[in-house]
């Protein structure tokens, strides 16, 4: 629970409230945050977004851009991650897609990928990043890897969205 804790510290010391837009990991980041006392506080909602229609109808993901990249990329991600910020009460959202298994991906996309994407929003602008990563094991393991991977990189993206550019 190290991980956990110390995010929930870290977004209430940040004064930060999280939306999370979930489609690989189906709800399971804003899960595993609420299983910390306290960080309730430090979380606006949690939406678990599998289908194309779902992604569009909530987040406002283009479907030109889910035919252009593909359900799994980091372009899909990015839309999501904006389009929980734009429609909640939230500073930081976390948005995933990806491949848990057991089957690959519709395109051959390999079980395990899952792409990620964070936006902050800060003095007036918003700032996103996003990235790709692969995951060994099981479906359920690949699902929680990726939650606590996307929290974990929480104060990374933050404190480059905040200017710090030397983010470790």
């Amino acid at each position: 629970m190290d991980l956990l804790d110390n995010i929930t510290r870290y977004l209430i010391e940040e004064e930060l409230t999280l939306a999370t837009a979930e489609s690989c990991t189906a709800g399971l980041i804003v899960s595993e945050l609420a299983r910390v006392p306290g960080s309730g506080q430090s979380i606006d909602c949690g939406l678990a977004v599998y289908s194309p229609e779902a992604k569009n109808r909530y987040l406002s993901v283009s479907f030109d851009t889910i035919d252009a990249h593909g359900l799994t990329s980091e372009a899909v991600a990015r839309e999501m991650a904006l389009g929980a910020l734009d429609n909640n009460k939230a500073d930081v959202a976390l948005a995933n897609t990806g491949v848990a298994g057991p089957n690959p991906g519709d395109d051959d996309t390999p079980i395990g990928t899952v792409c990620f994407a964070w936006a902050f929003r800060h003095q007036g602008h918003v700032h996103d990043f996003c990235e790709t990563r692969r995951f060994d094991g099981e479906r359920n393991e690949v699902r929680l890897a990726a939650a606590h991977y996307a929290l974990e990189r929480i104060p990374h993206y933050h404190r480059l969205a905040c200017g710090n550019h030397s983010a470790a």
